[in-house]
């Protein structure tokens, strides 16, 4: 009996099918140069566009060979909270609400925080 019972596989870590008539997409590999000599090569479709950067293992991003790294984006500054309460208020008027606060404290009438 013991030479006929089923042996067991893992599940998930093998498939069971083949590769026997199955035919490929059509693929492209594109090289990238990294920093430090780093060299990585990815496939991708031949309907895919390429991207010109490439994200490489351990950080940092590798430039498609034979292209110029491309112009980072033009954007507006990002906005601080000064930035956006000068829009609101001026700088007088910040001034005069420091003096009523900082008036109120001294007098007692505001609680200091700890």
């Amino acid at each position: 009996m013991a030479n006929r019972s089923l042996r067991g596989m893992r599940i998930g870590s093998n498939s069971m099918e083949t590769e026997e008539g199955v035919e490929f997409a059509p693929r492209v590999l594109a090289h990238y140069d990294g920093p430090n000599g780093v060299s990585v090569t990815v496939p991708f479709s031949v309907e895919a566009e390429i991207p010109l950067v490439w994200e490489i293992p351990g950080g940092g991003e590798a430039l498609l060979r034979g292209h110029e790294r491309p112009e980072g984006k033009v954007g507006k500054p990002p906005r601080t909270h000064w930035d956006m309460l000068l829009e609101r208020r001026t700088i007088k008027e910040l001034e005069v609400l420091l003096e009523e606060r900082l008036e109120l404290l001294r007098a007692g009438k505001l609680r200091r925080s700890a």
